[in-house]
């Protein structure tokens, strides 16, 4: 199966891809969509649309893995993240592909073991995991393989699925609102 894990941002959103088969994670490919400072955020986000949108045709996942919300002291800030990661998991609804979302302490425990990671720390074990002859740079590429390798170990058990928007029969399992917690 493959599975694009996604590091969003403003300025520099990673992807990176991974294909999970029975004997273990080989890497596919990773980069990034940077923007320039001081373009407007609409013109951002229509950037980082087709630019991912290239890439999932390109490379053809079945799954992807994004990183859950966190705080962030700064209220802009994070209302803008929260934007581009909308614009990701847009891209990939338009093209069925399943959505997961996972916490960022989640993904450091998956690849390096403790929850508290540094982002050198994520880059050393991405490329020991992926037997990659140097980390991945830059560091948005290396966190989105980080949560690609995250999904490919926990598969759909230990995500969050984002729900279809098909609305729920009475007797079904009804998505929790609220804070996903990972």
């Amino acid at each position: 199966m493959r599975i694009i894990g996604i590091d969003p941002g403003t300025l520099v959103t990673g992807y990176g891809i991974v294909d999970r088969k029975r004997g273990g994670v080989s890497f596919v490919a990773c980069g990034c969509v940077v923007n320039r400072p001081g373009v407007p955020l609409p013109v951002r986000f229509l950037k980082i649309h087709r630019e991912l949108g290239k890439v999932l045709d390109a490379y053809r996942p079945a799954e992807m893995a994004v990183e859950g919300v966190f705080f962030c002291k700064n209220v802009k800030t994070a209302l803008a993240l929260g934007e581009a990661r909308g614009i990701a998991m847009l891209a990939a609804s338009e093209r069925g592909v399943g959505v997961f979302e996972y916490a960022p302490r989640r993904v450091k425990q998956a690849v390096f073991g403790r929850g508290g990671a540094d982002k050198a720390q994520v880059q050393f074990m991405v490329k020991a995991i992926l037997g990659l002859a140097e980390a991945p740079h830059p560091a948005d590429a290396a966190d989105a393989l980080a949560l690609a390798l995250c999904h490919a170990y926990a598969g759909a058990g230990c995500a969050a699925r984002i729900p279809d928007p098909a609305p729920c029969r009475r007797n079904e399992a009804r998505p929790m609102r609220g804070r996903v917690k990972g």
